[in-house]
């Protein structure tokens, strides 16, 4: 067993009346005088005790908060951006787990912006813009991750448009100050009345009212038409959003009827008309006398052509000159044919088709000299002229919101009154 030695503290004392240093020995008492203390010296640190200092910094400074702003790229996945940007993926599986956060992190789109907040990979918080108002918003908490849908505050503006025709709907739309998306909108209200294609006039005008989106003073996008008007060779025509206590909404007419009618007059957009319903018409292939009992619609190859009307497949496939065809029978007595597709859209015989379903896309096949669809419309097996057949009536707004519907609508015809007020006026000076 080892020797235990005594500790002794040794304490260095100035007395107060003389300039002799005395040490006091463990015994003693102690002498009352004045205490020195000195400053000890300390080795320098070793390189290896300064390399731990600054790695500890450096692990200090990276577990602080750091913002990704993503842009989605063609391709991407939200799993090969969290790799990419070192991320946890085990965050990302819990993110993906919660149902509100589920099909909105599953479904990318490219431009899509994702922004990631993290600390060293561990995800703190993510947010994924919806729409122009909705954000998903990924928290982490004590337990884990929670998700809500945030709705951002947005201006919604109105803005009045006039134009008229001087050579095409589109160029009178621009020099009105008006998008094409607001000028395609404003042919789709009207397109069961008026057919753009054939029927504007050099001098038609037209009057559109609609929303435009802003936020922090920067415009977002063009909103909804609220109230239209179209004036078609003297005839005008005129339609109001309306929005039910659901939140669906139409178009409807003074007289409080949809615009919506059972059927589109043209089933292609922004056509020409290559051959017209004739029953002498010459043929241009076998150059005889034969009925052309449809309109012909000349556009590209690959252009959509869609239902005229909700209707029933009851032919799809090759039909004599007509090439690739398909016919739709609509209700009991109305049959719609679209003939000389390049191809076909994902449906077989007997499929239900809505109104404005793109049927297939615009070719050459079976007797043509260009690309172009053929149409017909048949009324109890008799061919009639797509182009001028009476349609059907639409549908009046139900009675229980006829009184909401007036006093909802009555500041929109107003505001279409006065811009023809100063059309008329300005016309006649």
């Amino acid at each position: 067993m080892g020797l235990l030695l005594p500790v002794v503290t040794v304490s260095l004392f100035l007395t107060s009346g003389t300039n002799e240093s005395m040490v006091a020995p463990a015994t003693s008492s102690i002498v009352q005088g004045t205490r020195v203390e000195r400053p000890l010296a300390l080795p320098e640190a070793p390189a290896s005790a300064k390399q731990s200092q600054t790695a500890a910094g450096q692990a200090l400074e990276q577990s602080a908060e750091t913002m990704l702003s993503l842009s989605v790229q063609p391709g991407d996945t939200l799993e090969l951006l969290f790799r990419r940007n070192g991320l946890s993926l085990a965050d990302l599986a819990a993110m993906t787990g919660l149902g509100d956060a589920r099909e909105h992190l599953r479904l990318l789109r490219p431009g899509d912006t994702i922004e990631i907040s993290h600390q060293a990979g561990r995800v703190l918080s993510l947010a994924k813009q919806l729409d122009d108002v909705s954000v998903l918003q990924v928290d982490r908490n004590t337990t884990g991750f929670y998700a809500d849908i945030l709705t951002r505050e947005v201006d919604i503006r109105s803005v009045s448009r006039h134009g008229v025709i001087q050579s095409s709907l589109f160029e009178a739309g621009t020099a009105a100050g008006i998008s094409d998306a607001v000028t395609m909108n404003m042919a789709g209200i009207f397109q069961w009345d008026i057919d753009f294609i054939q029927d504007v006039r050099v001098g038609d005008d037209f009057t559109v009212i609609y929303e435009e989106l802003w936020r922090d003073g920067v415009k977002l996008r063009d909103g909804e038409i609220v109230a239209a008007e179209f004036i078609n060779q003297g005839t005008p025509y005129r339609a109001v959003r309306y929005v039910f206590s659901g939140g669906d909404s139409d178009y409807f007419t003074p007289d409080g009827r949809s615009v919506r009618k059972a059927f589109i007059r043209a089933p292609v957009d922004f056509a020409r008309v290559s051959s017209s319903f004739n029953l002498n018409r010459r043929h241009p292939i076998l150059n005889t006398i034969r009925a052309h009992r449809g309109v012909d619609y000349a556009a590209p190859t690959g252009t959509s052509v869609i239902a005229a009307g909700d209707g029933k497949v009851t032919f799809r496939g090759i039909r004599n000159g007509y090439g690739n065809t398909i016919i739709l029978q609509h209700g009991g007595n109305i049959t719609t044919l679209y003939g000389h597709l390049s191809r076909f859209a994902s449906f077989r015989i007997g499929s239900r088709i809505k109104q404005g379903q793109t049927l297939g896309f615009v070719g050459q096949s079976g007797l043509a000299t260009g690309p172009h669809l053929h149409y017909e419309y048949r009324l109890n097996g008799v061919h009639r002229n797509p182009r001028t057949v009476t349609l059907p009536p639409a549908d009046p707004i139900p009675a229980e919101h006829w009184e909401d519907f007036l006093t909802a609508a009555a500041p929109l015809w107003r505001q279409l009154d006065l811009y023809q007020r100063i059309r008329f006026s300005t016309a006649s000076n």
